[in-house]
């Protein structure tokens, strides 16, 4: 296995479901897995731009886990905005559940994603 053309979902019993990626896995998550309700999707992306987009998680926190590379992260609180620079293999963000945020790309870079997926919202840049 490998998260290059697999990703795991960690169901609410804690086994894990394989799921090949596909250009409609998202719609095929929200299908096979009660939308994504009590599940968490372990992905794996690499980015040589910028999101472009902004998302948020309303049923968890996200952790994000850069692999290579270099990102910024930038968290858009009620309070204000919080940047978080993951800079070296193995660091890592926590996204609170709820929070919009999008990442800008230093340096071409490879991303784990451990997301509560159920609810997830986007919205442009």
């Amino acid at each position: 296995m490998n998260l290059e053309n697999t990703f795991a979902v960690l169901k609410p019993d804690l086994s894990v479901a394989i799921v090949p990626l596909t250009p409609t896995i998202y719609a095929d998550l929200d299908a096979g897995f009660d939308s994504f309700k009590s599940h968490v999707l372990v992905s794996s992306y690499e980015f040589a731009t910028d999101w472009g987009v902004w998302e948020k998680h309303p049923a968890g926190d996200e952790i994000v886990v850069l692999l290579s590379g270099a990102v910024r992260m930038v968290l858009n609180h009620e309070s204000g905005e919080e940047v978080i620079e993951l800079t070296e293999s193995g660091a890592y963000a926590v996204i609170p559940a709820d929070t919009w945020h999008t990442a800008y790309v230093n340096t071409p870079c490879k991303m784990l994603f451990i997301t509560p997926g159920e609810g997830t919202e986007h919205r442009s840049d």
